[in-house]
C-alpha cells in the first residue's frame, strides 16, 4: 500500500470520526473563540503550518517525530485490538494503490468511529 500525501487527501477528503472525548475538547473550545472559524489558530489567527507540531515537540523537549504518532497508531492497532488492517490504513487516510482493491470505495466511516472509541480507551488507560 502506498501512502497518500497531502495533495491526494485534499483531492478525495478524509472525514475523521472523534471519540466522546476529542468532542468535549471541541465543544469546551467553542467556548473560547473569537468569531474564527478554525477550532485551534495560531496566535496570528491563520491555521498552523506543518511544521508547528515538531516545533512544539522540540520547544517543550519531547523526544519524539510528528510521524511517529502515526507510526504509534498503526503498531497499537495492529498488536492491541481485532479491528481489520484495511479500517486502520483507512484511519491514517493511507489510499490503496491495488487493483484489485480498486472498487472499495466505502471511507468505513463506521468501523473507523469503533477504531477511535477504542483508540480512547487504550490512551486513558
Amino acid at each position: 500500500m502506498d501512502r497518500s500525501g497531502p495533495a491526494d487527501e485534499a483531492k478525495r477528503g478524509h472525514r475523521v470520526p472523534l471519540c466522546g472525548a476529542a468532542l468535549e475538547v471541541l465543544d469546551a473550545a467553542r467556548g473560547f473563540g473569537d468569531g474564527n472559524p478554525l477550532v485551534f489558530p495560531m496566535r496570528s489567527g491563520r491555521a498552523s503550518s506543518p511544521s508547528t507540531l515538531p516545533k512544539m515537540l522540540r520547544y517543550h523537549k519531547i523526544a519524539a517525530v510528528a510521524h511517529g504518532f502515526r507510526s504509534s497508531f498503526r503498531d497499537e492497532a495492529a498488536e492491541e485490538t481485532d479491528h481489520p488492517r484495511e479500517v486502520t490504513e483507512a484511519a491514517l487516510a493511507h489510499v490503496v494503490q491495488n487493483k484489485v482493491e480498486a472498487y472499495a470505495r466505502s471511507d468505513l466511516f463506521e468501523r473507523r468511529r469503533r477504531l477511535m472509541d477504542d483508540r480512547a480507551e487504550y490512551l486513558a488507560g
